[in-house]
């Protein structure tokens, strides 16, 4: 499981190499963790304990460059990029890399409902795909279970782990159902 306690302001300690996670989670500030830890978590279910960063598309833009252009040769196979409001992150970060993004529109809470956010992730160029999730904690999930997804294409590990979860997630639902009964 990762480590929930992280201080994103000190990576040294707490977080893993960049050059031995496959996936990474970047937000656009930290309090985007809130959201963000149960896409962290669900990695964690999946044994995939990622490389987490705050970065900012706009505040550190050579800092977001340099790491995007870093990704591969660092291991990293998927980005997964959580921010709000305007949400450049995960474009910024697609458009520096040939790994597949994956983007998590948040709500900052300005009145919007994230849907300031899902537009600026969902609406990019032709040649610069994001594979956009849903506002907040459901896409944030459901982001780590789309990069494991990509990643089983070459590995029979994940392969195997997702249908284990999805037989889970379906044995969950029997159990509930069964108990209204």
């Amino acid at each position: 499981m990762p480590n929930n306690n992280c201080n994103l302001l000190t990576r040294e300690n707490n977080m893993v190499s960049e050059k031995t996670a496959p996936v990474a989670v970047i937000m656009g500030s930290d309090s985007d963790m809130k959201v963000m830890k149960s896409c962290i978590e669900q990695l964690g279910d999946f044994g995939i304990e990622p490389v987490v960063r705050v970065i900012s598309a706009h505040r550190t833009p050579e800092i977001a460059a340099e790491f995007a252009q870093k990704a591969a040769e660092n291991g990293i196979k998927v980005i997964i990029a959580a921010a709000g409001m305007a949400a450049h992150l995960a474009g910024a970060l697609a458009a520096k890399v040939t790994l597949p993004v994956i983007g998590v529109p948040l709500d900052s809470g300005g009145g919007l409902g994230g849907m300031d956010a899902l537009l600026s992730t969902v609406q990019m160029p032709p040649g610069v795909p994001v594979a956009t999730m849903a506002i907040g904690k459901a896409g944030a999930k459901n982001a780590a279970i789309f990069a494991v997804q990509i990643l089983a294409l070459a590995d029979a590990g994940f392969s195997e782990k997702l249908a284990d979860f999805k037989q889970d997630q379906k044995q969950k639902v029997i159990k509930k159902d069964a108990e209204l009964k």
